[in-house]
C-alpha cells in the first residue's frame, strides 16, 4: 500500500513536471487545469479513456470541460508537442538514437471523422473504416517514445474541400502520401537539431529511392525495409533485384543472430549483406541486408543500408530489430495512455488528444528509464 501510493505521488510529480512544460501554451486558467487533468486521466487505471470517464476521474460533473479542452479552446497542438519533444530530449536524448516511423489504424465508425474511410489498416491487419495516423519515434537504450505524429488525409477527402470544412481542416492542407509526410517527419528533426544516428522504417516506408536518396544526400545513416521487387546499382547492373543478390552466397555469409526480442521471445534469422553502390565516398557504405527465416528458409526480407565504412553487420541487424521499437510504443500508448480511447472527430481535435497521449506516454517512458537506472545503479554498488 505504502509503495502504491510512493508510486502514485512520483507519478503525479512527474506529471506535473511535463505540463508545466506547455502550461504557458494556454491564456487561461481552465484549459490549463483541464490540460492536467487530462493527462492524469490517461494514465490513471481506467478501462475506457474517453470524455465521460476522463471527466469522472477529474471530478467534473460532466464532459463539456474536457471537450472544450480538445474541440474548442485556442491552443496549438504543435507547439506543445515542441514542448513534449523537447522533454524527451532532455531526458532520454542519445546521439545513437535510432528514429523510427510508421503508420497505426484507430477503428472508427461512420463518415464524419476526420480522415476516415475504409483503408488498410496494419494494426487490424485488413481493411477497415479507420483513420491512420503516421509517427515517428525516438529510441534509446534507456526508452522509446512517440516525438512527431500527424494524420494522414486520403484524397476522398483532401479533393471534397467542403467536407474537410466541415471536419475542421483548413484549405491549406493538402493531400500528402504517408512517405512525404515521414519525409517532413524527419526533416523536421534534422532542422531542431534532435540527437541520432539513424533512421529506420518499415517497406511501405522503405522502398522509396526518392527518399533514401534524400536521407543519403543529408547524410543520415539508415536501414530501410524494402521489397525483393526493388533494384540497386551494382558492378554488374544499375537496376539489379535485391533478390537476385543472394541465390549462391556461400553458406559461412550466412549468420544466424538476434535482431532482439519480441512478444514471443528473441527474433531470431539468419543474416547476410552484399555490398552495393561501389562508386562512393571511402568512409560510406551502401550494402543490401537480408533477413532469412530460420524454420522457413524461402521466407526472406530486404534492407538497404547507409552507414559508415566501419559498420559491422551485427550493427547493422540491431538497427534493422529496432523497428519494432514503434510497435511497442503504439500498444504501450494505447493499453496505457489512451491513445486511440478518443470521441473527437474533427482534425485539430485528433492532434490534440494524440499530443497529449503522447505527452503521457513520455512522462511514463521517462519514469521508467529513471527507476530502471536507480536499479543498475544499486546493482552497481559494492557489497
Amino acid at each position: 500500500m505504502g509503495g502504491d501510493l510512493a508510486d502514485a505521488r512520483v507519478w503525479a510529480s512527474e506529471l506535473d513536471a511535463v505540463h508545466g512544460r506547455f502550461v504557458h501554451r494556454f491564456n487561461r486558467s481552465e484549459p490549463r487545469e483541464s490540460a492536467l487533468a487530462y493527462l492524469r486521466g490517461l494514465i490513471a487505471p481506467l478501462e475506457r479513456k474517453n470524455g465521460w470517464t476522463l471527466a469522472e476521474q477529474a471530478g467534473h460533473a460532466g464532459p463539456d470541460r474536457i471537450h472544450r479542452l480538445l474541440n474548442r479552446i485556442e491552443w496549438d497542438a504543435d507547439e506543445v508537442l515542441d514542448d513534449v519533444r523537447d522533454y524527451v530530449v532532455e531526458h532520454l536524448g542519445d546521439r545513437e538514437a535510432v528514429l523510427i516511423v510508421d503508420d497505426t489504424g484507430f477503428l472508427k465508425k461512420g463518415t464524419a471523422s476526420a480522415g476516415v474511410q475504409r483503408q488498410y489498416s496494419g494494426t487490424a491487419g485488413r481493411t477497415e473504416n479507420c483513420q491512420i495516423g503516421v509517427f515517428l519515434a525516438y529510441a534509446t537504450s534507456r526508452g522509446r517514445t512517440l516525438i512527431d505524429r500527424r494524420l494522414y488525409l486520403p484524397t476522398s477527402w483532401t479533393e471534397d474541400r467542403e467536407r474537410c470544412r466541415r471536419a475542421g481542416i483548413d484549405d491549406s492542407v493538402d493531400f500528402a502520401t504517408k512517405v512525404a509526410i515521414a519525409k517532413e517527419m524527419v526533416r523536421r528533426a534534422i532542422a531542431e537539431k534532435i540527437p541520432f544516428r539513424w533512421v529506420t522504417a518499415d517497406a511501405a516506408y522503405g522502398f522509396s529511392k526518392s527518399w533514401r536518396s534524400e536521407l543519403e544526400r543529408a547524410d543520415v545513416f539508415h536501414v530501410m525495409a524494402t521489397t525483393r521487387h526493388d533494384t540497386v546499382v551494382t558492378r554488374w547492373a544499375i537496376d539489379h533485384p535485391v533478390h537476385d543478390l543472394f541465390p549462391g552466397l556461400p553458406r559461412q555469409k550466412w549468420k544466424r543472430r538476434s535482431c532482439g526480442d519480441g512478444a514471443h521471445g528473441r527474433r531470431v534469422y539468419d543474416w547476410a549483406r552484399v555490398e552495393v553502390r561501389p562508386w562512393h565516398q571511402p568512409d560510406r557504405r551502401h550494402w543490401v541486408l537480408a533477413r532469412r527465416s530460420v524454420a522457413r528458409p524461402q521466407e526472406i526480407s530486404y534492407y538497404i543500408a547507409y552507414c559508415p565504412a566501419a559498420t559491422t553487420l551485427n550493427e547493422l541487424i540491431r538497427i534493422a530489430g529496432s523497428r519494432w521499437a514503434i510497435e511497442e510504443c503504439f500498444q504501450t500508448a494505447k493499453q496505457e495512455c489512451g491513445l486511440d480511447d478518443y470521441q473527437v472527430r474533427r482534425y485539430d481535435g485528433w492532434h490534440r488528444h494524440i499530443t497529449l497521449a503522447m505527452a503521457a506516454h513520455a512522462c511514463l517512458t521517462i519514469l521508467r528509464a529513471r527507476q530502471l537506472n536507480a536499479g543498475n545503479a544499486e546493482t552497481d554498488l559494492p557489497s
